[in-house]
């Protein structure tokens, strides 16, 4: 399982290295306004107003946990991909070094050739 310091649990089929966001995961989600809230007297609330204020709670409650998920492995993604990134580059750092090398030693027999 994956852990992310602060955070609940991701996933456990969530693999960095296997995932990736399609374009409309990584949209930014457009700001919605809030409608004003209308308060309900104490009369009018009978059974089916607090099954659905129920209802709601848990509904928000599943949204706000999917959010954090995405952005869990949104950022584990980012973390794993800034590392590999950080990895890639010093391997092509030092494939450069290699090439200049191996072209010094190419050079020095061209010219040993030449002077023949």
């Amino acid at each position: 399982m994956l852990f992310v310091p602060g955070r609940k649990k991701l996933s456990q089929n969530y693999d960095p290295r296997r995932h990736s966001f399609s374009e409309e995961e990584l949209k930014p989600q457009p700001m919605i306004k809030k409608a004003r809230k209308i308060l309900v007297p104490d009369g009018l609330k009978d059974e089916k107003y607090w099954t659905r204020r129920y209802k709601n709670n848990e509904a928000a409650k599943r949204s706000r946990d999917a959010r954090r998920l995405k952005e869990n492995q949104i950022s584990v993604r980012a973390a794993y991909l800034e590392r590999e990134n950080a990895a890639l580059r010093q391997e092509v750092a030092e494939i450069r070094k290699e090439l200049g090398r191996c072209r010094n030693i190419l050079n020095k027999y061209e010219n040993r050739l030449a002077d023949q």
